[in-house]
């Protein structure tokens, strides 16, 4: 069995606002190649801990290691190289209202890359092909589904093939097919490309379709109390909150 090889590591991490603390002491690693789950129940701090990952928030205390690099203890300019290898989908989609499919996901090309126009139509073709929306390029967000704008926020955040892709909350929205569908291309994109996906949900369906890795933030501890596979978790943990949240309560 090859060994797994860290891709970002946190260390000792609090998060904090001012003087409010929201989760304190975390350390865990996402490995690369891992469908890693941040979860964990309202209030808890998941999309900030996104927010850290990303460069939208630097933590109170500890460290973010993307391999061997110091995510904050750099310069901002070590920042942006990082980030320019992630790419992110946000809960409600974020596409541009009015822009094309298209147009969306040559956005960032049009702004980070040299390509030509031509060079851009079929990156953007092959993208949204990806998803599944082949065909899609000159509809408008407004004329597709909410299924179908989470799968072009996947496509335009996959534009400028990154190392890593988070996700916030992908299934929120969604009724239970559509949100298994995005579960099977979240599956499928990690088989076909490698690409390490990083997830903040509080979907039970989607934890265990997908996770392979995790960590669970305990909101009434602020603080972390577990990290690995959820259904791994489920089977061992006899820590009440952890159970509960994975179970919701329903008795086994």
């Amino acid at each position: 069995m090859t060994e797994k090889e860290p891709h970002i590591t946190v260390r000792d991490l609090t998060m904090a606002y001012g003087d409010f603390v929201l989760m304190r002491d975390l350390t865990f690693t996402i490995n690369r190649g891992d469908i890693f789950i941040i979860m964990g129940g309202s209030g808890c701090g998941k999309s900030t801990m996104m927010t850290i990952l990303v460069g939208l928030k630097a933590p109170a205390k500890g460290k973010v290691l993307y391999g061997n690099v110091d995510f904050w203890g750099g310069d901002q300019q070590t920042r942006d190289r990082i980030i320019r290898r992630a790419g992110v989908m946000y809960q409600s989609g974020a596409l541009w209202s009015s822009m094309t499919l298209a147009e969306n996901i040559a956005l960032p090309l049009e702004l980070y890359t040299d390509l030509s126009p031509v060079q851009i139509r079929e990156v953007v073709n092959l993208k949204l092909a990806l998803v599944g929306m082949a065909g899609f390029e000159e509809f408008y967000p407004s004329e597709i589904s909410g299924g179908m704008q989470k799968r072009a926020g996947i496509a335009r955040a996959m534009a400028l093939d990154p190392e890593v892709l988070f996700f916030d909350e992908p299934s929120a929205g969604l009724d239970p097919v559509s949100a298994r569908r995005l579960d099977d291309l979240i599956l499928e994109l990690r088989e076909s490309l490698g690409t390490t996906m990083v997830v903040v949900t509080h979907e039970l369906a989607s934890i265990f379709a997908i996770g392979n890795n995790s960590v669970f933030l305990d909101v009434s501890k602020r603080t972390m109390t577990a990290t690995g596979n959820p259904s791994q978790l489920l089977a061992e943990t006899r820590d009440p909150n952890l159970r509960l949240f994975l179970t919701r309560g329903e008795k086994s």
